[in-house]
């Protein structure tokens, strides 16, 4: 990783700033991309902004910026994107700090601003390079999201076409997962949107989809695929509840795109484990249906005190093995399991040492 540290004045980085909202914000004579498009947008509140502008006008020290160099020789803002959009505002004329505007000021004001040198270090390297090194240096500020630190290192078409389909705000992705109810946690200017789709289409294995497409002309494959996903969720489960937003859709649609299910005995069943006192996760119901695995009901669990009670009155045998253990050595059991209809009550608690428990239980 190649770093160089530049003292650049203010009025050269904002020279032909421009911000055009979801569009981008261009500075340094038309050669910064300082929020590539379609990135997250401007986070700052008033009273960060503000203190960014009062740190420049006192001449205080402001912390280092980083600019990625481009093989076209241009720059993009690895870190220090609130901080120079703070700065273009309100030179801009965007707003003002203590009722004052920027044309407000006296020409001695508005020098001591424009020609204010920021630090910025110039960064020249691999993709796992700038990765790494933008980890390293997100540490204050407002921070970035694990995507947006990837997104400012997998820059190409496809991200460009990627962020305009997952990362606008009311982008398609957004629309289709929240049309007839939200499927989808997150925000799409914050990357999440972008990231839950990466992370279902390939296992987890974001940078590496991320790598294989960079240079690809646009992003159709994983529109796609998300779209594939949602008709999928919204097929087998004919109708919504609120508890389906968030459920990871693209790793079921994975596994179980190509079984065959009965949408009218799924909704039967959705309604009787909603009825179940025993089930304590309604979101966990959809991945039940689907993998059968108890683990995502979170079925309730004999209380401490129930268990005692039990413990005492066998005086702490175990039922299966008949041999006695202290308390702390031996696990409640459901004497008729929950699946036939057995309840976390006392009269269906029995004690059993940890090995049987998990052998009868096959855990």
């Amino acid at each position: 990783m190649k770093i160089e540290l530049h003292q650049i004045l203010v009025r050269e980085v904002i020279a032909g700033y421009k911000d055009s909202a979801e569009e981008g914000v261009v500075a340094y004579g038309g050669k910064l991309d300082i929020r590539p498009k379609y990135q997250r947008e401007f986070v700052y509140t008033g009273k960060q902004r503000d203190a960014v502008i009062e740190t420049v006008k006192n001449s205080f020290p402001l912390n280092v910026m980083y600019w990625v160099k481009t093989d076209a020789g241009s720059f993009e803002v690895m870190d220090g994107q609130q901080r120079t959009i703070s700065i273009g505002q309100y030179v801009n004329g965007d707003f003002s700090l203590n009722e004052r505007y920027f044309h407000n000021l006296t020409n001695e004001e508005q020098n001591q601003i424009l020609d204010y040198e920021l630090m910025i270090y110039f960064c020249e390297g691999t993709d796992k390079e700038r990765l790494d090194w933008f980890r390293i240096i997100n540490i204050a500020g407002e921070k970035l999201t694990n995507q947006e630190i990837r997104n400012a290192v997998y820059t190409g078409p496809w991200l460009s076409d990627a962020k305009l389909k997952f990362s606008k705000t009311y982008c398609v992705a957004y629309l289709l997962a929240n049309d007839g109810g939200s499927l989808v946690n997150g925000s799409p200017i914050r990357q999440e949107f972008l990231e839950i789709a990466l992370s279902w289409i390939n296992d987890g294995k974001i940078e590496d989809y991320m790598s294989k497409h960079q240079h690809d002309a646009d992003a159709d494959e994983l529109w796609q695929y998300f779209q594939d996903v949602i008709a999928w969720a919204r097929k087998i489960f004919t109708k919504y509840r609120k508890e389906m937003k968030g459920v990871e859709w693209g790793r079921l649609y994975n596994k179980y795109k190509n079984v065959a299910h009965d949408t009218q005995a799924i909704e039967e069943k959705t309604l009787k484990l909603i009825d179940d006192d025993e089930v304590q996760s309604l979101k966990g119901i959809y991945e039940y249906i689907l993998t059968g695995e108890k683990k995502h009901l979170n079925l309730r669990q004999f209380d401490d005190k129930t268990k005692r009670k039990i413990y005492e009155k066998r005086k702490g045998k175990c039922v299966w093995c008949k041999k006695t253990f202290e308390f702390e050595e031996m696990e409640a059991d459901h004497i008729k399991p929950w699946h036939e209809g057995g309840k976390t009550v006392a009269g269906n608690c029995q004690m059993l040492c940890k090995q049987d428990n998990r052998t009868k239980s096959g855990k």
